[in-house]
């Protein structure tokens, strides 16, 4: 089978389930998406936000979907990680098309930058279908874990919903406009975590002067 055969195919798979599901199709896509399933999210919530643009579904309602179907297929790869270790997953990957060098990819990433590369590794094409592997391998903690996955998710899932709501019946032409969510989805998170850091600064200095 020719590869725009099986995109389309892949697309039609994807569009029929939340065209028939609505909110419960979304969640169970985003999931697989974040459970090494190659199901990609530039499909499905633009195609949502489409469906949002004609009146079938509400923009929180997508967005939430998506993003608590990612934190849910996410947790279920971390824990693959922890119980079936790298070794195994190394040998079986293969199976769901994961190879070594995704593995060795964002293991690099989380000794580079810690356990906060899973907040951005969640706005980073590729790196977000495989990034709770070596968080898992690595036993990172869990809460710290879940909170990033679900910031990085809800930032990228708003950003194509959004998308997908201004393009309308050309959601498919999405593609075109990659390079802008990327360059978007960057700014927004250097833009969060410069306000974290702000508003903690100035939350250590009114408590040494209330000190004072």
């Amino acid at each position: 089978m020719a590869i725009t055969e099986i995109v389309t195919s892949l697309v039609q798979f994807i569009t029929s389930i939340i065209s028939n599901l609505g909110y419960g199709g979304i969640f169970f896509l985003m999931i697989l998406e974040s459970a090494l399933i190659p199901i990609p999210s530039e499909v499905i919530m633009p195609f949502s936000g489409f469906l949002v643009s004609v009146g079938k579904l509400g923009s929180v309602g997508v967005v939430l979907a998506g993003s608590f179907g990612n934190l849910v297929g996410s947790i279920a790869t971390y824990y693959l990680g922890v119980r079936v270790g790298r070794a195994a997953i190394i040998k079986y990957g293969k199976y769901v098309l994961f190879k070594k060098k995704h593995l060795e990819y964002t293991e690099r990433l989380f000794e580079k930058y810690g356990d906060k590369i899973a907040f951005i590794g969640r706005l980073l094409p590729g790196v977000r279908t495989y990034i709770s592997l070596p968080a898992g391998i690595g036993l990172t903690g869990i809460v710290k874990f879940s909170v990033y996955t679900f910031a990085g998710s809800l930032i990228w899932n708003a950003l194509l919903t959004y998308a997908g709501i201004e393009l309308g019946i050309n959601w498919k032409h999405i593609d075109k406009y990659s390079g802008y969510l990327y360059t978007t989805a960057i700014v927004s998170t250097i833009a969060i975590i410069l306000w974290i850091f702000y508003n903690r600064r100035r939350g250590n200095k009114s408590k040494t002067t209330t000190k004072i």
